[in-house]
C-alpha cells in the first residue's frame, strides 16, 4: 500500500526538468532562478513553464536565466531582457499594460454580453402572444380527410 501512495504521489507532483549541469552553485541564485522559471511559458509546449518542459529551447531559456542572474541582473532586469527577446508570449501571466486590457477584458464583456441578449431573449418571449390555436375550417377538414384515405 505504502508503494502505491508514493507511485501515485510520484506521478501527482509536477516534475522539473532541470538538469543537474545547469544549476548553480549558489543557493540564493539557484531559487531566484527557479522562481523566475515558474513564471516563463515553454515556446513549444505553450502550457507548461520551462522548468516543467523538456523541450530544447526551455533548456535554452533556463540556462539565459541563469546566465542573467550570474551577470548581476535583478529579477526584473532578467525577465525584462527575456521579453524583449522572445516577446510577451512567454510570461505565463501576460501584462495588463498595452493592448493586453483588450485580452484581459473579452472574457468578462462577452459574459455581460451574452447574459444582456439571453436576458432580452427570454424577456421577448414571454411578452409574445401564444398562437392560436384555430380550428381546421369545414372545407380544410374535409380536403385533410381525403389526403389521409389516399
Amino acid at each position: 500500500m505504502k508503494r502505491l501512495l508514493l507511485i501515485f504521489a510520484l506521478l501527482a507532483s509536477p516534475l522539473a526538468a532541470v538538469e543537474p549541469d545547469e544549476v548553480l552553485a549558489d543557493p540564493v541564485l539557484e531559487s531566484r532562478a527557479l522562481e523566475l522559471s515558474k513564471g516563463l511559458r515553454c515556446p513549444v509546449c505553450q502550457s507548461e513553464s520551462i522548468d516543467e518542459s523538456n523541450a530544447p529551447i526551455s533548456k535554452d531559456l533556463r540556462l539565459l536565466v541563469r546566465e542573467r542572474l550570474v551577470a548581476g541582473d535583478s529579477d526584473r532586469q532578467a525577465l525584462d531582457y527575456i521579453v524583449a527577446r522572445y516577446g510577451e508570449f512567454v510570461l505565463l501571466k501576460p501584462t495588463f499594460g498595452g493592448a493586453n486590457w483588450i485580452l484581459w477584458a473579452a472574457g468578462p464583456l462577452m459574459l455581460i454580453l451574452a447574459s444582456l441578449v439571453g436576458l432580452s431573449y427570454l424577456r421577448r418571449r414571454s411578452s409574445a402572444t401564444a398562437p392560436q390555436d384555430d380550428a381546421l375550417s369545414s372545407e380544410e377538414a374535409a380536403r385533410l380527410k381525403d389526403i389521409l384515405r389516399k
